[in-house]
């Protein structure tokens, strides 16, 4: 069967983001009067954002959206430390050349995500990119993944995904997609 899709997670696959990350968010919970350590946050990276909200005992709504919005003001400024997996992003861009779909799929929020693909000079080598907040259900449900396959009307044993957390994998397993794990 020929492939003709390519899917890729965003954070911890295309591109290293922990770092970007973990600083805007120790920002923005500074800026609310909490702190963040490296720690907690490695236990919670590649969760959706209420997961880990709930995972680090923040119920409160109001300080949640205040931590979301704060974090997406300080974010672009920590891009510097943004680490783009070259062979990957490379690999796909050969792969669209050649006429062959590709899609970002990411449990991360679709203005951070569309900054930070700008950012890097990836915006314009996808056909789709969809956001945590365009599924219902975060991974490990397939639904992102099933979505993406749908809207660009191949099938899942036409597409390959591209994941690197326990999650996301267990997601891409679950479409019937094939996939492959990247470790950066």
């Amino acid at each position: 069967m020929e492939i003709k899709l390519l899917i890729t997670d965003f954070d911890g696959t295309l591109v290293n983001t922990f770092q970007a990350n973990y600083q805007a968010y120790s920002e923005a919970f500074q800026r609310v009067g909490l702190s963040l350590s490296e720690d907690t946050y490695r236990k919670c990276y590649g969760l959706r954002f209420d997961d880990f909200m709930e995972t680090v005992g923040i119920s409160d709504n109001k300080v949640r959206e205040s931590i979301r919005n704060h974090k997406g003001e300080c974010y672009p400024s920590y891009f510097g430390l943004l680490e783009v997996n070259r062979a990957l992003l490379d690999f796909i861009r050969m792969f669209r050349q050649g006429g062959g779909k590709t899609a970002v799929a990411s449990t991360a929020r679709g203005k951070n995500l569309v900054n930070a693909l700008t950012h890097i000079g990836a915006i314009d080598d996808f056909d789709l990119i969809l956001a945590g907040e365009d599924v219902k259900q975060g991974k490990p449900s397939p639904e992102i993944y099933a979505t993406v396959i749908s809207r660009m009307g191949v099938t899942a044993m036409e597409t390959i995904i591209f994941e690197d957390s326990n999650v996301g994998l267990q997601a891409a397993e679950a479409s019937g997609a094939h996939f492959i794990k990247v470790t950066l």
